[in-house]
């Protein structure tokens, strides 16, 4: 039983610590709403004309296949670290892994995601 107390604190302090700094700020933020404080702050520039700027999707792909490739080597450097230790089998699963990764790259660059246009 012991142990499920300690699980139960953990658990009530994970769940407590993002929720109280919003029931703090509540409580203790300005409430005095005016004009001024209810428009749209854009990095202290009044918006003039048009508001929502469509953006070329070849950034958001360029995003994306970055992102992919970055977290790749969140998972290839730890195993770099234990190379030594982990074997032939890890290095089957590591060429599988980066296999499946060059075959992502290989359909983003055939789909065009890769090009400006």
């Amino acid at each position: 039983m012991d142990g499920y107390a300690t699980l139960g604190i953990f658990f009530i302090m994970a769940l407590g610590f993002p929720i109280a700094p919003i029931i703090i700020a509540n409580i203790i933020q300005p409430k005095q709403p005016t004009n001024e404080k209810d428009i749209p702050y854009e990095c202290g520039v009044n918006t003039i004309g048009k508001n929502n700027v469509q953006f070329h999707i070849g950034y958001f792909m360029y995003a994306l296949v970055f992102l992919l490739f970055d977290v790749e080597t969140v998972f290839l450097y730890p195993w770099a670290v234990k190379y030594s230790q982990l074997g032939l089998f890890a290095l089957v699963e590591m060429l599988v892994f980066v296999g499946i990764l060059t075959i992502g790259l290989w359909y983003a660059w055939k789909k065009g995601a890769l090009s400006w246009k």
